[in-house]
């Protein structure tokens, strides 16, 4: 089994930012939430806002949205395009897509790209809000952990040091930077 991460890994750009992009330019009650979202991001920035609380802060501009499921679909098709190449050569049936961006985005981005093995931050699409911790660094190891007591990683791939406690699980682990892929530094 192969295990990647997403952004910026196997997809060009940070697809969370792409989202919400999308939502700000094809929903407009969407933009009510940018006076909240700025405040929110100031105080992130300054350190008086944890980054869980600011995402959830950002995520709330989802109450706005109308058929979420036909919206959700119509982003993962148009963004199709930033699955990068050397990924898609290298496509496996059970290859595992492990990403810190929310769930419900990361399943349909995976879903239309064939990947049907995926897990992701756990928010809801309602609220914005988390269930859980965010799926980052030691979470993605539990979590892959939780799921398949006994599978080995063969190859995993990721754009971020964060990322390490998962490498080191792997026999073979690269670090991606754009479509250049290098053997994790050790």
């Amino acid at each position: 089994m192969n295990v990647y991460d997403f952004d910026n890994t196997i997809y060009r750009g940070d697809s969370t930012a792409d989202f919400v992009g999308y939502c700000f330019l094809h929903q407009p009650k969407t933009l009510l939430s940018l006076p909240r979202t700025a405040v929110c991001g100031l105080l992130y920035v300054l350190h008086l806002m944890p980054k869980l609380t600011f995402k959830e802060n950002l995520y709330h501009m989802f109450v706005f949205l109308g058929d979420r499921d036909a919206f959700l679909d119509r982003f993962a098709a148009s963004h199709q395009k930033n699955i990068k190449n050397w990924y898609r050569d290298q496509q496996q049936e059970d290859d595992l897509v492990i990403s810190a961006s929310p769930e419900f985005l990361i399943q349909r981005m995976c879903a239309a790209a064939g990947i049907t093995h995926c897990m992701a931050s756990r928010v809801s699409y309602e609220t914005g809000h988390y269930d859980g911790l965010n799926c980052h660094g030691q979470e993605k190891v539990r979590r892959f952990q939780e799921i398949n007591p006994n599978k080995t990683i063969g190859c995993f791939y990721s754009d971020s040091l964060s990322d390490s406690p998962l490498a080191e699980l792997a026999e073979h682990a690269y670090l991606v930077h754009g479509n250049e892929r290098k053997e994790w530094p050790k």
